[in-house]
C-alpha cells in the first residue's frame, strides 16, 4: 500500500496521470495471429475465398491470419464457434446466409444468427449457375423440366448444406417450375460437386467458382446462371431470369464478422482494412475468378443488409413450406 502511495504521488509530481502506465502497457491491436472460419469444407467457395482475404488481411495488418473451415450442422458449427469466442478480434468469421440467417429460422440453435455479432464488412456475392451430369438427356432448362414432370422425384440435386443458397436456390425453381426434385445435402460445395461429377447425384445448383472449370472440359452442362446478366466466360449460358425464372435466382452472400461485444476500435481497424482489400486489382481478379462479386458494405450497412435478408429468407421459407407463418 505504502509503495502504491508513493508511486501514485510520483507521478503527480512529474505531471502525469496515474492511468499513463496502464495505457501505455495495454497492446495495440493485432498483436498475434488472428484465425479466419468459415462455416464450409475446405476446398470449396468459401474457403477459397476467406484464404483470398486472409493472405491480404494479413499483408494489411502484418499478423499472421489462419483460415480454418469448420464444416457442418447446415453452416452452424462454424458460426456458433466464433458467436463463442473470446470478444478481442482475433476470432473472425465468413458468414453467409445459412449460418447467420436460415438454419436459425429452420432449426434452434444455441446462438442468435445476427445479434451474437458484431458485424464488419460485406465480403462478396456470388451467384450460382444450375449444373447437370453429362448423363443426364437434358441440354437446357426446358427439357429439364419437361423430365422431372415425367419423373416426379426422381431425379436428384446436390447442395452445400441445407438451408443454404444453394438448396434454397434449387428449391424455389422445382416450386416455380412446379416440379419435384430430391435434396441431397452435403457439408459444402467440394463434397457436393465430387459427387456430382461422379455422377451419384444429377443435378446442382452450385456457385460458377466450384463449378466452371467442368463446365469447360464439359463434365458438367450448365443450364443456367444466376447472376444479372450473362457470365463473360459462358456467354452462350442464358440466366435464369432471360428464361423467366428470376425470382429463383439465389445467390450466396459472404460478410465479415465478429462475436458481439469485439471492441469498436477493433472493428474501425478491419473495416478500413477490409475497404482497401476490396480496392485492390489482385484481389478483385481473384472474385472475378470465382464468379463473385464485391460486396462494399461499411459494419451498419452489413447489419442492416443481413436483416433484410431474415426478412426474404423468412417470406421465401413460408413459401417453401419449409417453416411456418
Amino acid at each position: 500500500m505504502m509503495e502504491s502511495h508513493l508511486s501514485r504521488r510520483l507521478l503527480l509530481g512529474l505531471g502525469l496521470s496515474p492511468l499513463v502506465g496502464s495505457v501505455r502497457a495495454q497492446t495495440p491491436w493485432p498483436s498475434r495471429e488472428i484465425t479466419l472460419v468459415h462455416p464450409y469444407a475446405p476446398g470449396g467457395p468459401a474457403d477459397t475465398l476467406a484464404r483470398a482475404l486472409g493472405h491480404q488481411l494479413e499483408i494489411r495488418l502484418k499478423q499472421p491470419c489462419v483460415v480454418v473451415g469448420r464444416a457442418g450442422g447446415a453452416a452452424t458449427i462454424g458460426t456458433a464457434s466464433v458467436a463463442r469466442a473470446r470478444a478481442d478480434g482475433y476470432t473472425l468469421l465468413i458468414g453467409t446466409s445459412a449460418g447467420h440467417v436460415v438454419t436459425p429460422l429452420m432449426q434452434r440453435i444455441a446462438y442468435d444468427g445476427i445479434g451474437d455479432f458484431s458485424f464488419i464488412a460485406g465480403v462478396a456475392n456470388q451467384p450460382n449457375v444450375l449444373v447437370a451430369h453429362p448423363s443426364l438427356p437434358v441440354n437446357n432448362v426446358q427439357a429439364l423440366v419437361e423430365l422431372a414432370r415425367q419423373q416426379p422425384g426422381a431425379l436428384n440435386y446436390a447442395s452445400a448444406g441445407t438451408g443454404g443458397a444453394t438448396h434454397l436456390g434449387a428449391e424455389a425453381f422445382a416450386q416455380a417450375a412446379q416440379i419435384r426434385l430430391t435434396h441431397v445435402p452435403y457439408s459444402g460445395a467440394a463434397p457436393a460437386l465430387k459427387d456430382v461429377l461422379g455422377g451419384q447425384v444429377q443435378l446442382a445448383m452450385l456457385n460458377l467458382a466450384a463449378t466452371q472449370a467442368f463446365i469447360q472440359d464439359k463434365k458438367l452442362k450448365a443450364l443456367a446462371f444466376g447472376g444479372r446478366k450473362r457470365h463473360p466466360q459462358m456467354p452462350e449460358v442464358p440466366t435464369l431470369a432471360e428464361l423467366g425464372w428470376g425470382s429463383t435466382a439465389t445467390a450466396t452472400w459472404y460478410s465479415l464478422a465478429a462475436p458481439k461485444g469485439t471492441p469498436s476500435e477493433v472493428i474501425e481497424v478491419l473495416r478500413k482494412a477490409v475497404a482497401d482489400v476490396a480496392a485492390d486489382p489482385q484481389y478483385q481478379r481473384v472474385l472475378a475468378s470465382q464468379g463473385a462479386e464485391t460486396l462494399d458494405l461499411s459494419p451498419s450497412e452489413t447489419t442492416d443488409f443481413v436483416q433484410q435478408d431474415k426478412v426474404a429468407m423468412t417470406r421465401l421459407l413460408t413459401q417453401l413450406q419449409l417453416i411456418e407463418k
